[in-house]
């Protein structure tokens, strides 16, 4: 039975809530411009395998690396990079005799993806024509069939279920050909409206997307992959500087370059996967994590025990890479769920209604915040289910982990509606881990424990949370994941924190439109319209006070395709807002201005 069910599982292959609660540790974590899942890299198994193919050399190899020095600093997706301090030196490291060889049969905690057909026996390989695609449509799950469907033989029997499986949103033919020949589709070149708003992003998404398909056959031959040692620093002080006390992780990360001419390779971001076997082998490839990529052209990658213990200096590889497309799923449905009508003026905002405000009265209020701050305070408060309230401010969570002035605006807005409000549901949304944390970090000191959750992505690094968070966090031990609880015991929460891609988790987990009295959008500006749209579309209705918060001049940096960037991919929901009509008369009942 578990090998039919293995076999279906292969044929249909697997649906978005696996992604989140099931798939394997180092499972489809690629770095998209809307991923969330923070990680130092790939984590490394630790099971023995069985080898095959391959043989290295059994004689005592050195190794010449790179010693280096890296901070972390954490990139707009909540992604760690690594910024390098100090010069290079050079370090020996002597590597062991071999008498295993190449693991062309991987562990079941680490599955290799698919092999990729090579190109050309130069050094830079070209991309792969791309396949016909799927035609648009649901992806089936298996549905244990009633009692009375089974068959005499006592067979188990499943139904093949399609109905609200989750879409997979295929390139359409006639737009891939108009991006392959570099032509701005038709409906990018009409103003952005109600009617056009569904196209005009899923074309945006869709050249997005042709961008990861494009590239998702790229191989490089016969590279040279070279050693090289780095400290990792976790920062504990408050400036960008480093410290005795900050923690050291010692680390050998795997380092290539890439062809300096970007037509001719992938724009690789940390996060990436990165798949490496032995040139003329046939080996099954070994996957690694980008770490880092240096001036666009020096791939840093994180590899398990299981690549270094097979390599040594002389062997050459085969690299290819692979991208995810879970989150522009995420990002085309909430787009489709967004363009309902009821849901107008959230997108279009025009007018405010008289009754729909009113004057918040704050009993006590934080003494340190200014005449600005308060005010925007008193207007989020008094903003009843009209439009989005905008504050337009500083990054509310700086590069030293610290509040600015947005920050404290948020918590203290959050803080006044949990104390004047005994009904309210409030959801936090920023667009990294750390923003979530910060702000998590600062309500928890004011908010009964048991009336706030944290909620991360499955597979968020356990490591990279901070301590004092944790006990606002749900995790299995034993799948070594975080997990969102049942919706009754996400009902009891008052305050959920997330960042806007892990905020589907609860709509995946039966939180509906309207539960929340109070959604924040905090930075609002450093993600695309799309991601922004995956926490208010699935978990906003008409009656949802939504505030969005933003800097002016502030974009995503994790757009790909040029088509999308130099086509409105780039304006982010807060600008597009604080341009229009009703947020640039620079009311204070609609818009505060720090």
């Amino acid at each position: 039975m578990s090998w039919f069910l293995a076999t279906l599982r292969r044929i249909i292959g697997l649906d978005d809530n696996q992604e989140e609660g099931t798939r394997l540790r180092n499972g489809n974590r690629g770095n998209n411009p809307y991923y969330d899942t923070p990680s130092r890299g790939y984590v490394p198994p630790t099971t023995t395998t069985t080898s095959r193919g391959y043989v290295p050399p059994t004689t005592t190899t050195t190794t010449t690396t790179n010693a280096r020095t890296y901070g972390r600093i954490q990139e707009p997706s909540g992604a760690y990079r690594t910024a390098p301090s100090g010069a290079y030196t050079t370090t020996q490291i002597p590597t062991q005799s071999y008498s295993n060889s190449w693991n062309s049969t991987p562990s079941v905690s680490t599955p290799p993806p698919p092999p990729v057909s090579s190109l050309s026996s130069s050094s830079f390989g070209t991309p792969l024509s791309s396949p016909k695609p799927h035609r648009p449509s649901t992806k089936p799950f298996l549905s244990l069939a009633p009692s009375n469907s089974t068959n005499p033989n006592s067979k188990t029997a499943y139904i093949l279920v399609e109905k609200d499986a989750s879409p997979i949103y295929a390139i359409p033919e006639d737009f891939k050909d108009s991006i392959k020949n570099d032509v701005v589709p038709g409906i990018l070149k009409r103003p952005l409206s109600p009617s056009t708003y569904k196209g005009y992003f899923e074309a945006l998404l869709y050249a997005e997307d042709f961008y990861l398909e494009k590239w998702d056959g790229f191989e490089m031959k016969n590279v040279t992959l070279e050693l090289e040692e780095a400290s990792i620093y976790k920062r504990k002080g408050k400036y960008n500087k480093k410290n005795l006390d900050d923690e050291k992780d010692d680390k050998v990360f795997v380092t290539f370059e890439l062809d300096s001419i970007p037509e001719r390779r992938p724009f690789l971001l940390s996060r990436d996967f990165v798949s490496v076997s032995p040139s003329g082998t046939g080996a099954e490839p070994l996957q690694g994590l980008i770490y880092r990529v240096v001036k666009s052209s020096r791939v840093l990658v994180d590899f398990g025990k299981d690549f270094h213990v097979q390599h040594h200096s002389a062997c050459k590889y085969n690299v290819s890479f692979s991208f995810n497309r879970v989150c522009l799923k995420r990002a085309h449905q909430a787009v489709a769920t967004a363009s309902d009508p009821l849901f107008r003026n959230f997108l279009f905002p025009d007018s405010i209604s008289k009754n729909s405000l009113l004057t918040a009265q704050l009993p006590s209020i934080d003494s340190n915040l200014d005449s600005h701050q308060i005010s925007a305070v008193r207007h989020i408060l008094s903003n009843q289910n009209a439009v989005p309230y905008l504050v337009e401010g500083p990054i509310a969570v700086d590069r030293s982990n610290f509040l600015s002035r947005t920050g404290f605006v948020v918590c203290e807005a959050v803080l006044q509606v949990y104390r004047t409000s005994p009904s309210c549901r409030i959801l936090i949304c920023a667009p990294t881990n750390k923003g979530c944390d910060v702000l998590t970090r600062r309500l928890r000191g004011k908010i009964p424990e048991s009336n706030i959750f944290r909620a991360n992505a499955a597979f968020r690094e356990l490591d990279g949370v901070p301590e004092d968070i944790l006990p606002s966090c749900l995790y299995k031990k034993e799948r070594e994941c975080f997990y969102c609880p049942s919706i009754h015991e996400l009902g009891k929460y008052k305050v959920i924190s997330s960042t806007f891609m892990s905020s589907f988790r609860l709509h995946n987990e039966g939180i509906t439109a309207g539960h929340f009295s109070h959604i924040f959008l905090v930075d609002a500006s450093s993600v695309i319209e799309p991601e922004a749209m995956v926490a208010l579309a699935n978990l906003a209705n008409e009656s949802t006070v939504v505030t969005v918060t933003g800097a002016p001049g502030n974009h995503s940096g994790w757009i790909r395709s040029h088509i999308a960037r130099q086509n409105g991919l780039l304006i982010s929901y807060f600008e597009r807002l604080r341009q229009s009509k009703l947020y640039d008369s620079l009311d204070p009942k609609v818009i505060t201005v720090l």
